[in-house]
């Protein structure tokens, strides 16, 4: 499997100018822990994690230490360090919290290359990018559910077979303005076709989804998985 049948397309992304305020409660409403930073031009410059917002001025969390007598050289780390850190808990803007040197992904690129990016670089999450342009991103917990459908039995449907009836589902529930589905909740293997549904999510709308998988040509059957909904405020 590839990044591009896994990845969450809709993609919510922030400015430089976006404020510390804005990105929490970005981070709360959509129940994610970061974001691409893009510039006017939607290119990629940048991404912002809640790791970046634990150490706040706000919260009086900001860390504070000591200054200790130590090598001149080893001083000018310190404060440089400390000047960081200054930035990270005072700044209220995210171009000065974000990390600049992101790792990306191209949307072929395959699970187990981004199960070791995850593993080696200690990241929980991964841009995909065309063209410098975010199109999609991979977070662990695609990777969880890319790992549920996998455990199906399998079949004679090929990766291409799955990729079509993916974006054939896809394409009708986005003319619906009753389906409130992200790409990432939709997996297709095997011709079984995995629903990711929030448990605040209607018996209406379930069977709604149920039947326009169903109705999709190839599927073989449909699995649903229920999942808490995200809290309403709050960083996740």
């Amino acid at each position: 499997m590839r990044a591009s049948d896994v990845m969450t397309t809709k993609v919510i992304t922030v400015s430089p100018d976006t404020t510390v305020q804005e990105l929490a409660t970005l981070l709360g409403q959509y129940g994610i822990s970061g974001a691409p930073v893009v510039d006017a031009d939607k290119k990629l410059i940048g991404i912002v994690s809640e790791g970046d917002l634990l150490f706040r001025t706000e919260t009086a969390t900001q860390r504070r230490t000591e200054k200790r007598r130590t090598r001149w050289f080893d001083l000018f780390a310190w404060e440089r360090d400390r000047a960081r850190d200054y930035v990270k808990s005072h700044s209220h803007n995210v171009g000065d919290l974000m990390t600049t040197d992101v790792i990306t992904v191209s949307e072929t690129t395959e699970l187990e290359e981004i199960a070791n990016l995850f593993e080696t670089k200690r990241i929980k999450r991964v841009p995909v990018v065309r063209d410098g342009q975010v199109v999609g991103i991979v977070s662990r917990a695609n990777l969880v559910r890319a790992l549920v459908a996998a455990g199906m039995p399998a079949a004679t449907a090929t990766d291409a077979d799955d990729r079509t009836i993916r974006r054939q589902i896809l394409a009708e529930l986005q003319g619906q303005d009753w389906a409130r589905v992200w790409a990432d909740d939709v997996i297709v293997r095997d011709g079984v076709v995995h629903i990711w549904s929030s448990d605040d999510r209607s018996d209406a709308e379930r069977k709604a989804l149920r039947v326009a998988a169903e109705n999709t040509a190839g599927v073989r059957g449909v699995e649903e998985h229920i999942v808490a909904a995200p809290m309403a405020s709050g960083i996740i």
